[in-house]
């Protein structure tokens, strides 16, 4: 397999930019997810699982290193005032260097029901705002995905071919890196919503993922060795 995309994830939830080069630290694709969304009443992160309208807006790093949300009208700022008035709650843009202890995110009790009670769940602690703590960097096939967009499932790393799932526990190389596929990525309601760029919402995708893959779609890695990424690069084990 060779790598067709590379993408990355700002903050988390909201959509990314397209790499043509990526340069993979211990954490991950450099930049990716070193942001998120709190609120400020309960001090809880907030993915779209809990707020759609998150997946409406980007980010991308800016020259300098900082980051810059854009908003579905087009407006681009990191103004907590103009994101709490966007979402309708007063809302607060942190980095992971700014939030040393583990994160605690809202959610759905029923992640098929945006409408029913929510509760809190944890993140991976320290560094970026990844879900768990045994994925840095995410990867998958153009040959598992099929027809759905790539955009739905937020992966970092597209492969043409397919096969992922049989690298688990294998290390592989792409360009300069060295990862460590530790295991699939179980998946949420967040594949079903709309979002920018005409895709619609599909509840069928999330039931299609837990009837075909038994709930998980991509994989998980940990880095080994960084380095650089660039489209087109080999994906090779060992």
């Amino acid at each position: 397999m060779r790598v067709l995309e590379l993408w990355r994830y700002p903050v988390k939830s909201l959509q990314g930019e397209r790499l043509d080069a990526a340069r993979i630290t211990p954490g991950g694709i450099e930049g990716d997810r070193q942001w998120a969304l709190f609120d400020v009443v309960t001090g809880f992160g907030l993915t779209a699982r809990r707020e759609p309208d998150l997946l409406f807006a980007a980010a991308r790093l800016r020259d300098d290193g900082g980051v810059e949300i854009v908003l579905p009208d087009g407006t681009g700022t990191v103004d907590d005032a103009v994101l709490s008035e966007w979402l309708g709650r007063p809302v607060a843009l942190r980095s992971a260097a700014q939030v040393t202890e583990r994160r605690r995110y809202e959610s759905p009790e029923d992640d098929l029901d945006e409408r029913s009670s929510w509760h809190d769940w944890e993140g991976a602690a320290g560094g970026a705002f990844h879900d768990n703590a045994n994925g840095r960097v995410s990867l998958v096939s153009a040959g598992t995905l099929g027809d759905w967009d790539r955009r739905r499932f937020r992966s970092n790393v597209l492969l043409d071919g397919a096969g992922e799932d049989e690298l688990v526990g294998s290390r592989v190389r792409l360009g300069e890196v060295a990862l460590d596929i530790v295991e699939p990525i179980p998946r949420c309601v967040m594949v079903t919503r709309p979002q920018g760029g005409g895709i619609g919402r599909d509840t069928a995708v999330l039931k299609t993922v837990h009837r075909q893959y038994a709930g998980n779609l991509a994989v998980a890695a940990l880095v080994h060795t960084p380095g650089t990424v660039h489209t087109g690069d080999m994906l090779e084990r060992g």
